[in-house]
This record gives structure tokens, C-alpha cells and sequence, in this order.
């Protein structure tokens, strides 16, 4: 398996990110510990979390995982923004320089852990000023509490106006940007990944198998999975769930088929070798869906199966929201 450089940094990670939104919830603690276990073991040093995932359960979690030796081994990101739940002080979210020092504690205590491999900004904040939260994450860095600094789900302009006030200032850059990007929703392909080919961060794809709409989970949009994100959460999950785009990822199965390999790899295939992108964030629920994300490590896409998948998903394209929080996208239309 060949691990890959983060964007421009020296450091290097799997092409594969085990994400661990469902850690402490949908999935409970003793397999979310074999998980993280097997996927070490599996070859993937890269993990990502977010402060607020379950009130802070997937952060405990993964630390207790990475106690007593593995924390070495391991590529930890993480990310601040949203406020905790039940948490109504308006301080206590957003990018400002007061929460991004508290969130960061916060963070540290749980993980186990003296720093952060990748520190993120999980969406923009445009009540804060952007000098603001780059000085706050660059002071961060200087402290020794943070080694690499990210974004996610930003917009284009927003990335590029990043990099040009760190440039300006001296300050330390974004390594990578963290968005949705999968077969039904390449929209990021007409300006985020040039931007990023052009200027040399790296791309941390999630969402990859959208929702499993890309696996052949959703036969039929108007009856989801009991156990769905989108059938047990509703909201923003369920509205990505539409006809066009459940007919859309259902073309994807028989593909995969001729090629000898499930629905769920070829997605998550496809997304690990397109252009700037480090590694896509896969999300396993249970250990068969992590099992079955590991070959793709050592797989390579061939340019047949490229052209074939353009022509079914073209480039630019989007047949399903996942931009829906971001918070700054107009909706798709229809």
C-alpha cells in the first residue's frame, strides 16, 4: 500500500481515513474499539473526529483506543464549530479566537492526547472575522497543540482567501479541505479541485458512498432502510434521499458486479483516485463495512472504468444535495 502526502505537508497518510461519526452511538463502544483496532492493523494510520460527534463520545472513544502506544502510530484530525449538544452559549460555537481555545482543550482532554495531527474548521463562519480564526489556529500550532490545520465544507473562494491571508501574514496554512464529494455529487470538481491541484492542499472526500445510495442500500426512495441515517435521523439525511438520485446510484451495482468487486468498493474506489484528493473518509458502522472498505486500499482504478463512470455521473454533476450543510450552497433545483 502506498500512503500519500496530506496536501503540501511532509506528513504522510493512508489513502484510506477512518471516520468515526457513529462511534458512540449507532455504534456502540466495544466494536468501535475492534474497529479502530482492525483498521490499524488494516493499514490505516489516519483517523478523523469531530468535538461535537455524539456529545463527545467518538473523541473519548478514539482516545481510549489510542492509550498505551498506538497514539504514536496514528494520524489524528479532528474538528470544532458546532456547539456541543445541549450547550446554549453563544460563545461555545463558531470560529472565534474564544471558542477555537476552548474547543481545542476540550478536544485534547478527551482524545488522550498532548497534540492534534490535523486541526479543522468544520464549516465557515462568516460572523467571525477569517484573520480571526487563522491567527487563533496559527498561535495553536506555535504551541506545539496542533501540527497541521484544515477546513471542511468550505467554499472555494473562502479556501483561497485562507491561503492568501496566511501567505500574507506569515501564518501557517490549510493542509487540506474536508468536502462532500462522491459519484452523485462531483460539484466540487468545477472549482474546489482545481483550486486545490492549482495551490496544493489535499482533498479528505466525505460522504464517499453517499449514504449508501452508491452501495445499493435504497432500492426504493420512498422506503428507506429501517436502520438508514436517513429512515432514523430524517432532516438533512433524508432530503439527499431522492428518486433521482436513488435511480441514479442503483446504475452502479451491476457495473461493479462485471468488475467482481461490490458496489460500496467501486464508489469508494473511484473517490480515492480522483485528482488532489489524499484519502476519502469512510464511516463504517459495523466491522462487515470496514472489512469490506480494506482492499480498496491497495486497489487502482483503471481508465475503462473511469470513462464508464464519467458517462454514468458526469463530470461537475450532481444528482443528490450533499451540500445541504454547508450552510452557503443554493439548494439543487428541483
Amino acid at each position: 500500500m502506498e500512503y500519500r502526502r496530506l496536501g503540501a505537508s511532509g506528513m504522510r497518510v493512508s489513502p484510506l481515513c477512518l471516520g468515526t461519526l457513529n462511534f458512540g452511538s449507532s455504534t456502540g463502544e466495544k466494536e468501535s474499539l475492534a474497529i479502530i483496532q482492525r483498521a490499524l492493523d488494516g493499514g490505516i494510520n489516519f483517523i478523523d473526529t469531530a468535538d461535537y460527534y455524539n456529545g463527545g463520545e467518538s473523541e473519548r472513544i478514539l482516545g481510549q483506543a489510542l492509550s498505551g502506544g498506538l497514539r504514536q502510530k496514528a494520524v489524528l484530525a479532528t474538528k470544532f464549530h458546532f456547539p456541543m449538544p445541549g450547550d446554549e452559549d453563544p460563545n461555545r460555537r463558531g470560529n472565534s479566537r474564544r471558542h477555537i481555545m476552548q474547543a481545542v482543550e476540550g478536544s485534547l482532554r478527551r482524545l488522550q492526547t498532548d497534540w492534534i495531527d490535523l486541526y479543522q474548521v468544520h464549516r465557515p463562519d462568516f460572523d467571525t472575522p477569517l484573520e480571526e480564526t487563522l491567527r487563533a489556529l496559527d498561535d495553536l500550532v506555535t504551541q506545539g497543540k496542533v501540527r497541521y490545520t484544515g477546513c471542511s465544507t468550505f467554499p472555494a473562494w473562502h479556501v483561497m482567501e485562507a491561503l492568501a491571508l496566511s501567505e500574507k501574514h506569515g501564518w501557517v496554512r490549510f493542509t487540506s479541505e474536508q468536502p462532500p464529494y462522491n459519484l452523485l455529487d462531483r460539484r466540487i470538481e468545477n472549482e474546489l479541485v482545481p483550486l486545490a491541484l492549482r495551490h496544493g492542499f489535499g482533498l479528505l472526500p466525505w460522504s464517499p458512498l453517499a449514504m449508501g445510495m452508491l452501495a445499493g442500500r435504497y432500492p426504493d426512495a420512498d422506503r428507506l432502510p429501517a436502520d438508514s441515517r436517513a429512515a432514523q435521523s430524517g432532516s438533512f439525511y433524508a432530503r439527499r434521499v431522492t428518486r433521482r438520485a436513488v435511480q441514479a446510484g442503483n446504475r452502479l451495482p451491476p457495473l461493479a458486479k462485471d468488475l467482481g468487486i461490490s458496489a460500496a468498493q467501486l464508489a469508494l474506489l473511484w473517490a480515492k483516485d480522483q485528482p488532489a484528493v489524499c484519502a476519502p473518509v469512510i464511516g463504517p458502522r459495523t466491522m462487515a463495512h470496514l472489512e469490506d472498505a480494506l482492499p480498496v486500499l491497495s486497489m487502482h482504478l483503471d481508465p475503462e472504468t473511469a470513462r464508464r463512470l464519467d458517462e454514468i455521473f458526469p463530470p461537475g454533476s450532481a444528482e443528490a444535495d450533499f451540500h445541504n450543510t454547508s450552510g452557503w450552497r443554493l439548494p439543487l433545483p428541483g
